[in-house]
């Protein structure tokens, strides 16, 4: 079977399947963050974004659809490495003030990471006229900046003024 040709196309698919992956990480980590959380408002903003993640999740499996591909992930190092960061803080400051100061900047952490690459994947897509799917990740892409905003707000408002 010959290789599939090394160009957009193909850099678009690879990243979906990485983004893919990611989020399937992202949704099964996003309980315990928020068993974690001692503020009620991060444990709520980390149960919303869950849900916010479910639908991202068949948001992209419509992309694969669109492109004619099984969904399927790939290993996404970088997010494992987020989210093994995240676990560290939830182990190395469980009982302190500073708890949720760590676990929103481990979610602010996330979240950047999907705001790359939702930008990214939409940019190529317009590129590769696949305008179908550029509007599915466009709604993802807002919902990863309203959250960000929202995880921005709360630290600002409450949390890290706690920790301090």
């Amino acid at each position: 079977m010959p290789s599939q040709p090394k160009d957009l196309n193909h850099l678009f698919h690879e990243t979906l399947k990485d983004i893919y992956f990611a989020e399937k990480q992202i949704l099964r980590a996003l309980p315990k963050l928020a068993r974690k959380a001692n503020s009620r408002q991060l444990s709520q903003a980390f149960e919303q974004h869950r849900t916010e993640t479910e639908g991202q999740i068949e948001r992209l499996e419509k992309v694969f659809e669109i492109l004619g591909k099984t969904p399927r992930g790939k290993t996404c190092d970088a997010i494992i490495g987020i989210i093994d960061e995240g676990k560290e803080v939830m182990e190395d400051f469980a009982d302190s003030e500073a708890l949720d100061a760590g676990l929103l900047a481990s979610a602010q952490a996330v979240e950047h990471y999907e705001i790359s690459r939702y930008g990214t994947l939409i940019s190529w897509a317009e590129q590769l006229g696949l305008a179908d799917a550029v509007p599915l990740l466009q709604e993802t892409l807002a919902e990863e900046k309203r959250t960000d905003v929202l995880l921005t707000k709360l630290a600002d408002v409450s949390v890290n003024a706690k920790a301090a």
